[in-house]
């Protein structure tokens, strides 16, 4: 997401209603108030039924507290948007509204026919996977999300580990249900799976050894907080009995249905293997790119960029001086172990030292195309132990809206020879800044928008968004050193590379082998690297595609809007038009840099 609200956000909004043909004035600010409140109660009702979206924003109404993710609760989630948008459509009129307000209106129209229509899609998804699977993301909503300031925050976080066995035991039925729709993810993806969800109750107090993850965050909350000793023991023994005695066997409950639906899952990755498969696909990529391409175009996109992309690689090669062909300077910056740190705690403490010294660096010239920054601060972290095993190689994660957590740019060393050094700036800035960390926490501090934008979001726009983040660098003038300009092609030729193998996985019915090796003939990396990856495009059909589209697109339009307005064009001012409006789909946003081009 994206902070909107800069110096340009006004002249953005007169823009868009030079284009509508009318001005800001002619607007009766009645209807655009009364649209905010209504957005507003819509907003605060789902809050009520998330608790855990609550919590993440930094709001602790229901903080002891999970979602309850039944399919009953899906459908009366559904239906309260439903009848959310139908009240808006008989008190509000359109034509009375803000271009603003319209399009936060159309927005919010969008988002619940999106919702009404995936409810044919509810048994689609794999409810265990590495990627986002409830056996990791149930701990770590814990440790990283669930704050403790006080004795009742502290009760709340015993509260949620007394509920988390009714939340798990309702997680597995979900995935029953799913495998009892012939939805399971292929068999080798539990082999990620069940050593992760084995590590949460590895240790204190459910063995013997140092104390296990999810024991170990309470502790130390608890340590943190005012309160009298006798107090912070109770704390921590009640802890410990709901760990050993709920949290302990609904995990147990949980790894044998897991263990069962692995011993049932077949061996094909691509979901064309589904009742409807093809149309669920199709509706992915549709969700995900915010376009209207097909399969087949997105396959041809992904191509011809890698084809582009290695002629910018040969040019690297030709400037350090290398002797050979490609594929042999793919085996040079994979074995030169100048280009890896070493595989101890010193190695891996060095690679965060350096991603933190890139964002710092990149912190002190974006003043220079930037006009509006976000307030929160953000923090280069390594993935915690216990889910490094699972996790992505580098995420980033939204800092709580009240200010109180930093955003968090998230490096995964459990393997230093999946992050290479000449990969830190690009890797720093896609996910931290000027990327995601830009984006998403600036779009939170958006007070005029519907919060239901400042929180929501288009895959195209922020992956698009951290994919250009990376290019922004080289124009920034980063990237001197040949090698990381060479770092960030490898990190953009895996986002073309993206775009044939997803599409090859789920729509030509590529075999795992087949996409695996497409990487290895394309790429720089190791067998156990692009095997990583293509799991994850197993498990997240079409997400992956969203990169590279959103990228080309917001380049597109930044060089429409260069050679349309000469020597007026200011990067800082596009950067404004993108950014302040928040998370848009890809022909909105295109609209709105039309708006300020005409403007």
């Amino acid at each position: 997401m994206i902070s909107r609200r800069d110096a340009l956000a006004g002249a953005a909004a007169v823009a868009a209603l030079a284009a509508a043909g009318q001005s800001a004035e002619a607007k009766p600010r009645s209807a655009d108030a009364a649209l905010a409140e209504m957005f507003e109660k819509a907003f605060e009702a789902q809050l009520d039924r998330s608790p855990q979206l609550a919590t993440s924003l930094g709001d602790k109404r229901n903080y002891g507290k999970w979602n309850d993710v039944s399919d009953a609760a899906a459908d009366a989630s559904v239906r309260a948007s439903v009848d959310a948008l139908a009240k808006i459509k008989r008190k509000i009129k359109a034509d009375k509204l803000s271009a603003d307000s319209r399009l936060s209106l159309t927005l919010f129209e969008q988002s619940v026919s999106r919702s009404v229509a995936n409810q044919k899609w509810r048994r689609y998804g794999y409810v265990f996977n590495q990627m986002g699977g409830v056996q990791s993301t149930t701990p770590t909503f814990l440790i990283n999300q669930h704050k403790v300031a006080t004795v009742s925050d502290a009760e709340a976080y015993v509260e949620r580990l007394r509920g988390m066995p009714a939340y798990l035991d309702a997680q597995v039925a979900r995935s029953e249900a799913n495998a009892a729709a012939g939805v399971l993810p292929p068999k080798h993806i539990f082999d990620y799976v069940l050593p992760a969800a084995r590590n949460v109750v590895k240790g204190a107090p459910f063995t013997d050894g140092p104390d296990s993850p999810l024991f170990a965050d309470l502790k130390a909350k608890v340590g943190r907080i005012d309160a009298p000793e006798a107090v912070k023991a109770k704390l921590v023994a009640d802890g410990a009995a709901a760990l050993k005695d709920g949290v302990a066997p609904a995990y147990a409950r949980m790894i044998a249905a897991i263990e069962s639906q692995k011993a049932r899952a077949g061996t094909d990755a691509g979901v064309w293997r589904f009742k409807d498969g093809d149309a669920y696909y199709a509706d992915r990529l549709a969700d995900m790119t915010t376009t209207k391409l097909s399969a087949a175009e997105i396959h041809q996109i992904g191509l011809d960029n890698v084809a582009r992309i290695h002629g910018e690689m040969r040019a690297i090669m030709a400037k350090v001086g290398f002797s050979g062909d490609l594929d042999k300077f793919f085996d040079f910056m994979e074995t030169d172990p100048r280009f890896f740190l070493p595989q101890t705690a010193d190695g891996k403490a060095e690679y965060i030292k350096r991603a933190t010294a890139a964002i710092a660096a990149m912190n002190a010239k974006v003043p220079q195309y930037f006009n509006r920054l976000p307030k929160a601060p953000m923090e280069v972290r390594a993935v915690e132990p216990f889910r490094e095993q699972a996790a992505g190689l580098a995420f980033y994660e939204r800092p709580s809206a009240d200010g109180s957590r930093p955003g968090v740019y998230y490096a995964n060393t459990i393997d230093m020879k999946a992050l290479p050094t000449y990969q830190i700036e690009a890797l720093a800035f896609h996910e931290g800044i000027p990327g995601h960390h830009f984006q998403i926490a600036l779009a939170q501090e958006l007070d005029g928008l519907p919060r239901f934008r400042r929180f929501g979001g288009y895959t195209a726009f922020s992956e698009g968004w951290g994919l250009y983040a990376e290019r922004l660098g080289k124009d920034m003038g980063f990237y001197e050193d040949p090698y990381s300009d060479f770092g960030r092609l490898t990190l953009e030729v895996r986002r073309a590379i993206r775009l044939v193998v997803d599409t090859g996985l789920h729509a030509k019915r590529w075999s795992r082998e087949q996409a695996v090796q497409y990487i290895l003939d394309n790429q720089p990396g190791d067998r156990a690297q692009a095997e990583k990856d293509i799991d994850r495009y197993i498990v997240m059909p079409g997400q992956a595609t969203a990169y590279m589209i959103g990228q080309q697109e917001i380049l597109r339009l930044r060089e429409k809007a260069r050679t349309a307005m000469g020597a007026k064009f200011d990067i800082r001012g596009f950067h404004d038009v993108v950014l302040t409006r928040g998370a848009v789909p890809l022909d909105v946003l295109a609209a709105n840099v039309d708006a300020w081009i005409a403007a």
